[in-house]
């Protein structure tokens, strides 16, 4: 995963109507917190937060703060991002101040390879799991878990059991969870032919 730098000021004040100023000028309040530290409240600049964590990997980024005093060069990742429902820009973010040398939890996304066999025969894909939650080094944090469907016919589906992943990349979930399903033409139209009733 890239490690990334995010420029980050500590805030003396804290509240709401404090938080609602930052906002209009342009800033986010966050809050770093993480084994053998004290929570401190900080605020970064909202397009620089908003380029740390696009493109692949999203909140996964590694980010090694710039400024904050004590917090310099320390490294963490997103634990939480409230978002404004409307316009989707970032109004909160928490930061979890991750050590290289022990494992953290995250969510990564699944990225389905190819098309289905029974997609082709006319089924229709059901992509039910788009991320997945795995425990990790912070260093091999993967920025996305390919998932090759090309071989799915028809009622067929792949499993969490199925994946051939990385050493060091331990799965949270459970083995039997479904990730994708073909489901066919003939079954869909039943179920709606069901609910019409």
């Amino acid at each position: 995963m890239e490690q990334r730098v995010l420029t980050i000021e500590v805030r003396e004040k804290t509240g709401k109507g404090v938080c609602r100023r930052l906002r209009g000028k342009g800033m986010v309040p966050a809050i770093v917190y993480g084994k053998g530290i004290d929570p401190v409240p900080v605020s970064v600049a909202k397009k620089e937060l908003c380029a740390a964590i696009s493109g692949e990997g999203g909140l996964n980024h590694l980010l090694t703060l710039q400024g904050g005093g004590s917090l310099d060069g320390n490294v963490v990742i997103v634990a939480d991002l409230t978002r404004d429902c409307l316009k989707g820009d970032p109004l909160h973010v928490d930061f979890h101040r991750v050590r290289m040398e022990e494992k953290v939890k995250v969510k990564v996304p699944v990225a389905l390879q190819g098309t289905a066999r029974g997609v082709k025969e006319g089924g229709l894909l059901d992509f039910l799991m788009h991320s997945i939650d795995v425990e990790c080094l912070p260093g091999e944090i993967p920025e996305h878990i390919d998932v090759d469907i090309t071989n799915l016919g028809i009622g067929a589906s792949l499993h969490i059991s199925d994946l051939h992943l990385p050493a060091g990349l331990k799965v949270l979930e459970e083995p039997k969870a479904t990730i994708v399903n073909i489901l066919g033409r003939a079954k869909e139209a039943e179920v709606a032919g069901g609910e019409s009733q």
